[in-house]
């Protein structure tokens, strides 16, 4: 999704694109906006060939920047920074703060210390309390031998699913490592509201732009990835995202996550996502060009940055809003209530209606939708 929308940010103002991805059925690799596409190894079974080939690519004259789309990029180009420097302006944040967004134990520690809230995070063989509404999540946002001591260097894996603990229940915690691929995940204290997301480019710790998303709706009844959302401002949470990434020095993009806590109106802390985040169509729709933005910026050309976004503005995820309403049929939540299946219908239909705008969708380019489509299809097949 963020890979095809910032194609349709790039490409329309002049910027050669190029697509880099280890699957030639990406749906980005069929955008019009796609002018080159180029296959490399999965950093999944070969990170370090991975990372040579994309500083191979950096080594292009006509390469000038790279965006970092996933949890893998960040990585790679943060730990690896001293190979890309004599060849593309660094726009991403050092290691110390991509080690700081992707260790969740870490990250809690350190927003804790600058005063931010955020939900009581322990790891999950330090609990001995089960008698609350807990989660258990991956301790990482990807796991590599700089995380992790069982893995090689030429490994990486991907970031597994949480699992929501149902009060005074013990779980296996055996059972738990196991499934989180041999690592302790982190164990937080469940804290319900309105999740917001702060978006941020920033340039060696300064801010460049910003914004602000709200979700309405995620792709299961108990929240997750948000299938529909809207621009919206708020200054209290916004000084707090951009406390926390001041004192990280940051550098490049970022989409910090607060959960505006229902009772008490109070902002917690979830997450840092130190790379493009999936929902970014929703921010250009709006006037905030992200992707266009942080080419500017490598570029030397921040003041031809169009300041301001247009609060309001909603999207959505289509196949998200399927995922929803299958959600609310056959899942079952212990610490949320269910919407019935009317109401459910009842809420997505009205709200398509009232904001008929898509991530994938759209008239001008629909080849990535129509990618999308048969991997889905194939994949279930």
């Amino acid at each position: 999704m963020s890979v095809v929308a910032s194609l349709r940010s790039l490409s329309p103002e002049g910027v050669h694109t190029v697509v880099v991805s280890e699957d030639e059925t990406v749906p980005a690799f069929a955008s019009k906006y796609a002018d080159e596409t180029v296959v490399v190894p999965s950093p999944h079974e070969d990170v370090i060939a991975y990372k040579d080939a994309l500083v191979s690519l950096s080594m292009r004259p006509d390469v000038e920047a790279i965006l970092p789309i996933r949890e893998e990029d960040a990585y790679v180009l943060s730990r690896y920074v001293e190979e890309f420097k004599p060849h593309v302006e660094t726009g991403w944040p050092s290691f110390d703060a991509v080690r700081v967004a992707q260790d969740g134990y870490r990250l809690a520690t350190v927003a804790e210390d600058i005063g931010l809230r955020v939900p009581k995070t322990e790891r999950l063989t330090d609990v001995t309390d089960w008698d609350r509404e807990l989660i258990v999540k991956p301790r990482y946002g990807i796991l590599t031998h700089d995380y992790v001591n069982h893995l090689e260097a030429t490994e990486c894996e991907g970031r597994q699913h949480p699992v929501y603990i149902p009060r005074g229940v013990s779980p296996d915690v055996d059972r738990l490592i196991e499934d989180m691929l041999g690592h302790v995940p982190v164990v937080q204290e469940c804290h319900w509201g309105e999740e917001y997301s702060f978006r941020a480019l920033y340039d060696h710790g300064e801010p460049v732009k910003t914004s602000l998303r709200r979700q309405l709706r995620g792709k299961t009844y108990a929240g997750g990835m948000s299938v529909f959302r809207e621009m919206t401002h708020d200054p209290a949470v916004e000084e707090l995202a951009e406390s926390l990434l001041t004192h990280l020095e940051w550098n490049g993009l970022a989409s910090v996550q607060f959960i505006k806590e229902r009772e008490t109106g109070e902002f917690y802390l979830l997450e840092i996502n130190p790379r493009v985040w999936a929902s970014v169509n929703l921010d250009i729709r709006a006037g905030a060009t992200y992707p266009y933005d942080y080419w500017l910026t490598n570029q030397g050309r921040k003041d031809e940055i169009r300041p301001g976004y247009e609060e309001g503005v909603a999207t959505h995820l289509l196949v998200g809003e399927l995922q929803y309403l299958r959600s609310v049929l056959v899942d079952d939540f212990p610490n949320v209530d269910k919407p019935s299946m009317r109401e459910a219908f009842v809420d997505v239909a009205s709200s398509v209606y009232q904001h008929p705008h898509f991530d994938y969708i759209s008239f001008d380019d629909p080849k990535p939708f129509a990618r999308g489509v048969l991997n889905t299809l194939f994949s279930a097949s």
